[in-house]
């Protein structure tokens, strides 16, 4: 399994001193190793970015490194923002099966998503057929068939 990491909510630190965030590491393999998952994986760190500030580029650069992958089964850490997004600019990617996730809250805080969300990506990339799709809040959706609603703080089918 490759993993790509690209920044958002997921791996955001807080830092006292200035009141910020800041994305910091990949998160993922702590998770991995919190909960005891053995699990094969390479992890590409791709950018540390806040999904806002996601340009073109930067889903050329994603699409072009799972292309370019001879992974068959893609797992990406991305901001919720516009998560959708990216996982569109996919969606036409054949013979993989790509899950993107993220979190509401840094997976670094006591209470969290993050966790919840990788192991339902994780889950879906075993178990999904060829696609690409978004776990988060418990679901599974199709790119191309889902939105964040801001407001409700979740994901829903379009």
């Amino acid at each position: 399994m490759l993993i790509l990491t690209t920044g958002g909510t997921i791996d955001k630190i807080y830092f006292d001193a200035s009141s910020e965030f800041e994305i910091g590491d990949p998160t993922v393999p702590h998770i991995f190793e919190d909960v005891g998952a053995e699990i094969d994986y390479e992890l590409i760190s791709l950018f540390r970015k806040d999904s806002l500030e996601m340009t073109v580029e930067d889903r050329l650069k994603i699409r072009k490194t799972c292309e370019e992958s001879a992974q068959k089964k893609i797992l990406i850490t991305h901001g919720t923002d516009t998560m959708a997004e990216t996982a569109e600019a996919l969606e036409d990617l054949p013979g993989k099966v790509i899950v993107l996730t993220g979190a509401m809250a840094p997976a670094r805080f006591r209470i969290t998503d993050a966790i919840f969300n990788i192991g339902t990506a994780i889950g879906a990339l075993q178990s999904m057929s060829k696609g690409v799709y978004l776990a988060m809040n418990g679901q599974v959706f199709k790119a191309g068939s889902v939105r964040k609603n801001r407001k409700a703080g979740k994901f829903e089918a379009l």
